[in-house]
């Protein structure tokens, strides 16, 4: 036992063909829902790994001050910029936004809305990305922030996609 074990981790270490087969990147469905997130995301150690850093809105109208939400527009304007920003980035590598795996959202409250993060309007724009009939869902948090770092930014998206 001890002779297959260390014959096995050798292989390994080694990259023979003696080691694991490789496995796919499994999204797992969150029970008994249709929201489209992943309720969790593997990822085999034969992937490739790519962070990609949060990615802040385009300016919508160049004619307001750069400081401002008429710049940038409301959260569902926004998230549309920042996850074609994303799409564009991910296109550069060679990548897809169905290699996205994991997601971190961060929202600024909407004045428009009393100050509360305006959640229906950052899903009107994700799911244009994800569901539906791209159905690689990544794992995601939505989380209300006090703050971006310009006071005309509602939303701020990083993620990581993987790739076999």
């Amino acid at each position: 036992m001890k002779k297959a074990l260390a014959t096995l981790l050798i292989a390994a270490a080694c990259g023979s063909a003696a080691a694991a087969p490789k496995a796919d990147i499994v999204r797992h469905k969150i029970p008994n829902s249709d929201f489209p997130i992943a309720l969790a995301v593997t990822i085999p150690p034969t992937a490739t790994i790519h962070f990609i850093s949060g990615q802040v809105p385009a300016v919508v109208n160049k004619d307001a001050p750069g400081d401002s939400l008429e710049a940038f527009g409301d959260t569902r304007t926004q998230s549309e910029t920042v996850l074609k920003k994303i799409k564009e980035i991910l296109q550069g590598m060679k990548l897809e936004m169905s290699d996205v795996v994991k997601m971190q959202v961060f929202l600024v409250g909407d004045p428009a809305k009393g100050g509360k993060a305006d959640t229906k309007g950052f899903m009107e724009a994700y799911t244009q990305y994800f569901g539906g009939a791209q159905p690689n869902l990544p794992a995601r948090a939505v989380v209300q922030v006090a703050g971006l770092s310009n006071p005309g930014w509602l939303v701020e998206i990083e993620v990581v996609a993987a790739k076999k």
